[in-house]
């Protein structure tokens, strides 16, 4: 996508940063200009892109598909049937998965086995969402124009995969990968299945963020843009003594970039099939964290707390592995009741 191939309508609202004197021609920025809803949805998305500093490494990819299916339409054309018939159809096609960051830096995705889920969909809707408000913050948007995923209804989702390891999965697990040719998935694995962050998270960890005498990570890189501290298991804390490099470096960078992590995924997979662990893939073993915590009485809030959520429902996925707890509470206020 670039913005320079735009009509010349587009070109009163997008403007490249060498035109404006502040860099290469290939970025697009916004001038000022009339919002009367000629810019197009690619170009939109092109502007919006170039400003784009979230950390969804989906983002990119899933805006690129709403340019290649809207990209011609005139933002104020774009209508709500439009966004409801593109997601129809995207409905019916196999849906893909991030598989982590090759060499050169860029996304890997690859297709799976079955067609988009209801919440597939709708995050896709949402990337939608996001760059129309964007458009109507910026003020590309025409004054007092509402954007039409307001009549776009939300698919239904299911109730949350909560897949975890059995303690004979984890065991043969833990040996598999303390067996791979690389030597630092055992450390990866460990410390999601100890303290439940994201594959990202761990990815972008640096060993500056590393406190190994206090036991403790801070993960500035979330999801949710919030600094987390990550407190460190005694295990966690000798893997790490392991393989400690130079302050600046990633924990777990590529052998050929080390600006860029590791591409874990081959030897990830390759773990599992040995471990003869199936249906199971890396998200899950932040799944496992917050599944063994309930079982060992943490509370929902506490859970929230240990996985960086911002709204309990998320966590309310694990609330019927928490029993004990909530029995040992009941009995505790209310078992004196005759």
């Amino acid at each position: 996508m670039n913005a320079t191939s735009q009509s010349a309508g587009n070109s009163a609202v997008i403007s490249s940063t060498a035109e404006a004197g502040t860099g290469p021609s290939s970025v697009p920025t916004l001038s000022r200009a009339p919002r009367d809803g000629s810019i197009t949805i690619a170009a939109l998305i092109d502007a919006y892109m170039a400003s784009y500093a979230g950390r969804d490494p989906s983002r990119p990819q899933r805006l690129a598909w709403w340019a290649d299916k809207l990209g011609s339409v005139r933002l104020g054309d774009l209508s709500d049937d439009l966004v409801a018939n593109a997601l129809d159809d995207l409905a019916t096609q196999r849906g893909r998965y991030w598989a982590g960051i090759d060499a050169d830096g860029k996304a890997i995705f690859r297709a799976k086995k079955g067609s988009f889920s209801g919440a597939s969909v709708n995050r896709y809707a949402a990337s939608l969402a996001a760059l129309l408000t964007w458009s109507i913050k910026k003020r590309i948007a025409p004054a007092g124009w509402a954007s039409p995923m307001n009549g776009v209804e939300r698919r239904p989702e299911g109730r949350g995969r909560v897949r975890f390891l059995s303690t004979a999965e984890r065991d043969a697990l833990r040996r598999e990968c303390r067996r791979s040719a690389w030597p630092k998935l055992y450390l990866l694995v460990l410390l999601a299945l100890t303290t439940g962050a994201r594959r990202g998270e761990l990815e972008a960890l640096r060993w500056a963020d590393v406190d190994l005498d206090g036991a403790l990570c801070t993960l500035h890189n979330t999801k949710n843009n919030d600094r987390r501290m990550l407190p460190l298991v005694p295990a966690a804390v000798e893997e790490l003594k392991k393989h400690i490099a130079t302050s600046a470096s990633l924990v777990f960078p590529s052998s050929r970039r080390p600006d860029v992590p590791y591409n874990h995924v081959p030897a990830w997979h390759k773990a599992l099939k040995n471990a003869g662990v199936r249906d199971f893939v890396f998200h899950d073993l932040r799944h496992s964290c917050a599944s063994y915590l309930a079982q060992s009485g943490a509370t929902l809030l506490e859970i929230a707390e240990v996985l960086g959520h911002r709204n309990l429902s998320v966590t309310k996925r694990y609330s019927h592995l928490a029993t004990t707890h909530k029995a040992s509470l009941v009995n505790k206020v209310l078992g004196n009741i005759k």
